[in-house]
Order: C-alpha cells, then sequence, then structure tokens
C-alpha cells in the first residue's frame, strides 16, 4: 500500500487537506479526508463529501479524481505517450507519479508519507475496518472488525435502499459471494451492491464473540472425512457410504473434502 498526502502549492502551512491511499495488488485508490475537513479547504471534487461529513471517500469519486489528474486513456496519441514515458502499458498509478498529481485544474500535488505520519483520527478508522465477513441464513452477516468488535449485520434493508440490484442477489447463492472490500471498507457482492463499514457498525447488533473464539469454535467443532473416519474408526469410504445413506450429513462438500459437525460424528460413535 502507499500513502500520500494531498497538499496544496497556494498553502505556505503544507497542511495536509486529504490522503490518497493506492492498494498495488488490487490496483485501487481510496481518498480519506481529515476528520471535521473543510468543504472550502479540500480538493473541489471532494467538497461535498466533507459537506455531508463523509470523510472517507468510495473508491468510484477516488478513482475519478485520480484519472483527472493523468492523461485520459483515450487520449488520440495515448500509445506514443506512454512509450515516451517508457511505460508498458497504459497504468494510472504510474502516471499519476509522473507529475505527483500535479494538473491544471488545480494546485493540488502529493506527497509521499508513511503510515505512522497519518493523523490519529485516519488511524483510527483503520482499526475499524473490517477484517472478515461470514454469511449466515435470511440475509444475515456475521462481520469481524480489526479493532476486536464483532456485528451481527442484517442486509436485507442495505439491499432494499439499492433496489436497482436487489433482485440481482435475492438468491442465496448469490448472498454468500460477499467479500470483505480492500483495506476492510466494507462489503460488497460484485461490482454494484457495497454496503460501507460505519452502516455495518452503526446498525449491526454487537456480540461477545472475537476471532479467536471463532477459530476455538472452527477448530473443536468441525472434522473432516479423514478425521471423522479416524474417530469412528472406520475407513473413508465407509464415511462416503454413510453420507449416502443420509446417515452424516456433511455441512459443506467439495471434490478435495468433506466437512462434518464433530458433535454428529460422536454422536453417530454412541449409537
Amino acid at each position: 500500500m502507499k500513502i500520500f498526502a494531498i497538499r496544496d502549492a497556494e498553502d505556505k502551512q503544507e497542511r495536509d487537506l486529504a490522503y490518497l491511499f493506492y492498494y498495488e495488488k488490487e490496483q485501487k485508490f481510496f481518498i480519506e479526508l481529515p476528520e471535521g475537513a473543510d468543504p472550502w479547504a479540500v480538493p473541489m471534487m471532494l467538497s461535498s463529501f466533507a459537506k455531508r461529513k463523509e470523510y472517507s471517500v468510495d473508491e468510484k469519486w477516488s478513482r475519478i479524481w485520480v484519472q483527472q489528474r493523468i492523461v485520459p486513456a483515450e487520449r488520440q496519441n495515448i500509445g506514443q505517450i506512454i512509450r515516451d514515458n517508457k511505460l508498458k502499458e497504459y497504468d494510472e498509478y504510474k502516471l499519476l507519479m509522473l507529475s505527483m498529481g500535479r494538473c491544471e485544474q488545480d494546485d493540488c500535488y502529493l506527497v509521499p508519507i508513511k503510515e505512522e505520519d497519518l493523523p490519529v483520527t485516519i488511524k483510527e478508522r483503520y482499526a475499524d475496518s473490517i477484517d472478515t465477513v461470514l454469511p449466515l441464513s435470511d440475509k444475515k452477516l456475521l462481520v469481524f472488525f480489526k479493532n476486536g468488535i464483532t456485528k451481527k449485520y442484517d442486509a436485507t434493508a442495505a439491499f432494499r435502499r439499492l433496489q436497482i440490484y436487489y433482485s440481482r442477489l435475492s438468491g442465496e447463492d448469490a448472498f454468500y459471494q460477499v467479500k470483505v472490500d480492500t483495506g476492510g471498507r466494507g462489503l460488497s457482492w460484485g461490482s454494484e451492491v457495497r454496503v460501507h463499514r460505519d452502516e455495518v457498525l452503526q446498525n449491526g447488533e454487537s456480540l461477545p464473540l472475537t476471532m479467536d473464539d471463532l477459530s476455538m469454535i472452527a477448530e473443536h467443532s468441525f472434522v473432516n472425512a479423514a478425521e471423522a473416519a479416524q474417530i469412528l474408526n472406520c475407513s473413508r469410504q465407509n464415511i462416503n457410504d454413510l453420507v449416502k445413506k443420509g446417515r452424516l450429513h456433511p455441512i459443506k462438500k467439495s471434490e478435495k473434502n468433506t466437512l462434518f459437525m464433530k458433535g454428529e460424528i460422536l454422536a453417530y460413535l454412541q449409537k
């Protein structure tokens, strides 16, 4: 991850107006505004976020801010520009670095900084980022945050607010494809439906459960087919036969492995 302070060349105090984050692996940009940012001080495109007191700018508008500061991909002589700058292909980040974010629209420019140089309030947002999500039944999610908070979140209302896409996610299989967004900023289903971390924090139900608790549950509650065979003192083929007969019920099955509730295996042992 690369971090840059966004500053104004006209500001002699060299104050940080905002912070640009670039995730190299995902090739994604995100902008964070300082807490209580003045709408008249931040870059013009970001003033509406400051007015709404939304200090985490989403991926779409963060990328648009970057794209307005570099040569557009549709430029007629873009091939020559890429060659002149010794680039192998069109790369938004590398093009941005050529001018360190300077453009004709304003006096903003970028200054590389380290994570420890970020303001405390920005670091606190990182602590509030999502670490892991587990989908449950009835459109519920179990969401673990890096600061140790765990929330049980009902995504139904969020989907209904996004009615254009709601029907596409009405099936359970689609719902289970939930992923944590880059940097833990939220949850997403494909490229169209996203729920911000603040939404989960504010509207989720707090649970006295940690990732360590979940790890312990996973370690002591589930067994694979080989472990089940060892407990029952039988072969893997016998386990497969018990599944076919409906006497054992795998909770997850794939080509390489099958998972069972350990309690069911122990209960079968006592029969």
